[in-house]
């Protein structure tokens, strides 16, 4: 059974029922740099899917590049999914300052994060690499500092 916990006003982060090892993943991000989580040890890692011409997604942008910005104990990274072109995403990476890699989202990618039926979706790993939470539909950065303020001493 999941348990829901609210992070702001209308939006959830849902719990997954036990904090589960995460199978490693390995993401190639536009720059061509390759992410490992294992590589993120220490720090709460966000993986969002996300798409240019989705509402939602365009709308917590904003906060995640914020939360990229002010945290060091976090890192995002952006999962793009459903678009026209390569040049169509990076055009609208620049655009937008985003300031966390963004993969190109593939079947390959989707094996190693999980199943996606709703844009945006977000997964959340805690510093052990733990797949700690999800969120289908838009997040905001209260949320996820809510959610990890929560977690910390535990």
């Amino acid at each position: 059974m999941r348990k829901k916990v609210f992070g702001a006003l209308f939006f959830a982060l849902l719990f997954l029922p036990l904090c589960v090892m995460a199978e490693e993943f390995t993401l190639q991000d536009m720059q061509g740099k390759t992410h490992h989580l294992s590589d993120y040890r220490g720090k709460w890692v966000l993986v969002n899917f996300w798409a240019t011409w989705c509402p939602p997604c365009r709308k917590e942008i904003p906060d995640l590049i914020s939360l990229q910005k002010t945290h060091q104990d976090l890192v995002v990274i952006g999962v793009a999914v459903d678009y026209d072109s390569i040049k169509a995403v990076a055009d609208f990476v620049r655009k937008e300052g985003i300031n966390y890699p963004i993969v190109l989202g593939n079947d390959a990618v989707f094996a190693q994060i999980g199943e996606m039926q709703v844009l945006p979706t977000s997964y959340l790993y805690s510093p052990k690499g733990e797949k700690a939470a999800y969120q289908e539909g838009a997040l905001t950065k209260e949320s996820i500092e809510n959610y990890i303020k929560s977690k910390q001493g535990h």
